[in-house]
């Protein structure tokens, strides 16, 4: 059965024609319960405006969405927007942003709401998986869903994602075969939501784990809360610690590198007291010569942005989904157990 039109839903709805294209592209202009009876017509109807015969000719918006659990100005956020704009702006397509997908709250106004609805031809997700109803919602857009560095490809058309487990547990790996004994493991709170990084957790524990057959390790995971001060939270938690450790595996860049400069105060320096591990290869990792996992998230937004374009076109994909290993940098923060420089 084919969806329904503009012109079916206002008859159902007994309203306007402008009226059901106000409530998605200017919701401003109609009451909430105008706008909550005409989207609640066109979820039962199957419609979405972009489809309809008030869409260009072509039946695109030329405009995707990307959906965040943090803001833009995140690292990982800002360097994977930028991949995808690459590829996109050329094509010319336009990027909403919708960060903050991150609270029991804003999520589900967020998947009940469902602002995009309005004008998308393809959703991008990243670093957070979808729920089997929040996948139904999407998929009612009838458009290509992309996922970026999702810890599952459960209700994506196509995955581009780095296994952190597996690269925390290399960078786990590599502390243990450093010699050291005591390894900690700082990390903010798990989300309530699936997220990639919480992955990097099972990474270290496994690591742990396995090494303990062979090594005798003194092992701890260390979480706190997570928000702009977590950096901060861990520092004051490792120096709360009874015994400080001689190795520290950080969840990513930007609690390893405040750590660096920080424990020197208080007497810790790297790689005399300890080494450290980072994750991410982020802005200034180099700068103060970090030990850390690489990733590239501008790369995965390239990659995220092709596979969307060719599934917009109706294409099939060769490799809808595919995993990037992330590689261990060594530089300047970790040594052998026991050496002195």
């Amino acid at each position: 059965m084919g969806k329904a039109d503009i012109y079916e839903v206002a008859k159902a709805a007994g309203v306007s024609i402008s009226t059901v294209s106000r409530a998605f592209t200017r919701p401003d202009l109609v009451s909430d319960k105008t706008r909550r009876k005409v989207l609640d017509i066109a979820d039962k109807l199957d419609f979405n405006i972009s489809r309809s015969a008030t869409a260009l000719k072509s039946g695109r918006t030329n405009r995707v969405a990307l959906l965040m659990n943090e803001e833009i100005t995140s690292w990982f956020n800002t360097q994977t927007f930028a991949g995808i704009e690459s590829m996109m702006h050329p094509a010319g397509y336009d990027i909403s942003l919708f960060q903050h997908i991150d609270t029991e709250q804003n999520r589900h106004e967020f998947f009940t709401d469902l602002p995009i609805r309005r004008n998308v031809d393809a959703v991008f997700v990243a670093s957070f998986a979808i729920d089997p109803h929040e996948t139904e919602q999407l998929k009612r857009l009838h458009v290509p869903i992309i996922g970026i560095n999702t810890p599952s490809v459960d209700g994506f058309d196509a995955t581009v994602s780095i296994d952190d487990e597996r690269g925390m547990y290399t960078a786990t790996q590599h502390l243990i075969n450093l010699g050291h004994k005591h390894i900690v493991y700082p990390c903010s709170e798990a989300a309530l939501l699936n997220s990639s990084i919480d992955a990097r957790a099972r990474g270290f524990i496994r690591a742990c784990q396995d090494g303990e057959h062979k090594h005798e390790l003194n092992w701890q995971v260390l979480s706190v809360p997570r928000g702009p001060a977590f950096a901060d939270s861990a520092l004051s938690a490792l120096l709360a610690l009874d015994e400080f450790p001689d190795a520290i595996c950080c969840q990513m860049d930007m609690m390893a590198i405040p750590l660096v400069l920080k424990l020197e105060r208080y007497g810790h320096r790297t790689p005399r007291d300890y080494s450290i591990v980072g994750f991410d290869d982020s802005p200034y990792a180099d700068t103060i010569n970090l030990t850390t996992m690489r990733q590239d998230p501008y790369a995965m937004g390239r990659t995220a942005a092709t596979k969307a374009l060719k599934l917009i076109d109706g294409k099939e994909l060769d490799t809808p989904h595919e995993v990037v290993e992330a590689q261990l940098v060594p530089r300047g923060t970790d040594m052998p157990f026991g050496d002195v420089e």
